[in-house]
């Protein structure tokens, strides 16, 4: 059984492309799951769910853009696997039309952990949570990270990340899609500050974005040091590579591919000389 939530939209969730923000796509699964553990818990304790879990990793694939409407977007959500301290959601963020043609916008897995924040330690599921995840549960492959990279310093790609207030949810810690805020400008700043202009008629569209949640961001004046660098130029793809630090200790680590496209033909298309002239120059 999966799980059927209408999300409506809002003109401020938009870019300047028009488009739904990549991050905001993150939200919206927050507001999925939020709902979903409401609507099918079983009893209190199932309710658990909904306010003491926390994000181990977001794997985020962007299929196509998603413009404003006032008709609210549909996500359905299911879980795909379910250990003994964690388990797995999977989403799918869509639209259809009168005669039920679905357009897909959004495919992501998120991996959770049920987490004790009193005294700040995951803890394992309960019975009776089991019983509820396993209505929604179509087993599908695990979730497995891949290696983690050693962290490269690049001209332009150290960024402070300034905790805002408003970026901390009622546990204390930031809301695991303020993440994705803070690795979108710092991969922002290290194409300013390194003049990676993809050059007039071309733009990069974010395609996947994986993200790994090591230890809590805490609001706190002092910002936290986040590097950022490219590790691999395809043919029409870019991969960056982030990582937020409290000194050596690693709190958070992304992975996003981009995709140069033509602004023309809306299609992928090779990345430009100048582009990579910038990763080597």
């Amino acid at each position: 059984m999966r799980h059927l939530y209408r999300c409506p939209l809002r003109w401020a969730d938009l870019d300047l492309l028009g488009h739904v923000n990549n991050v905001t796509y993150v939200d919206y699964l927050q507001e999925a799951r939020v709902d979903m553990f409401r609507t099918h818990a079983p009893d209190s304790r199932s309710e658990d769910l909904a306010e003491g879990v926390v994000v181990v990793r977001h794997e985020v694939s962007y299929v196509s853009s998603l413009t404003f409407s006032f008709e609210p977007v549909s996500i359905e959500c299911w879980v795909t696997e379910i250990r003994a301290a964690s388990f797995t959601m999977a989403y799918e963020v869509f639209s259809e039309d009168e005669v039920g043609e679905r357009t897909v916008y959004l495919r992501a897995r998120t991996v959770l952990t049920p987490y004790v924040f009193a005294t700040e330690r995951p803890r394992r599921l309960h019975p009776e949570e089991k019983e509820s995840l396993g209505r929604l549960l179509e087993p599908d492959e695990p979730v497995r990270p891949p290696a983690a990279p050693e962290p490269v310093d690049v001209p332009g790609g150290a960024y402070d990340v300034h905790v805002r207030f408003s970026d901390v949810d009622v546990y204390g810690h930031v809301n695991n899609v303020k993440y994705f805020e803070y690795f979108q400008e710092a991969r922002i700043q290290l194409m300013v500050a390194q003049g990676r202009e993809l050059g007039e008629g071309f733009h990069l569209v974010v395609a996947q974005t994986d993200v790994d949640y090591k230890r809590p961001i805490l609001f706190r004046p002092e910002p936290y040091d986040c590097r950022t660098w490219v590790s691999r130029i395809g043919s029409t793809s870019v991969v960056f590579e982030s990582v937020v630090r409290d000194g050596d200790q690693v709190l958070a680590r992304a992975r996003v591919v981009g995709v140069c496209m033509d602004n023309e033909t809306g299609r992928p298309t090779p990345v430009p000389d100048t582009f990579r002239a910038a990763a080597t120059g």
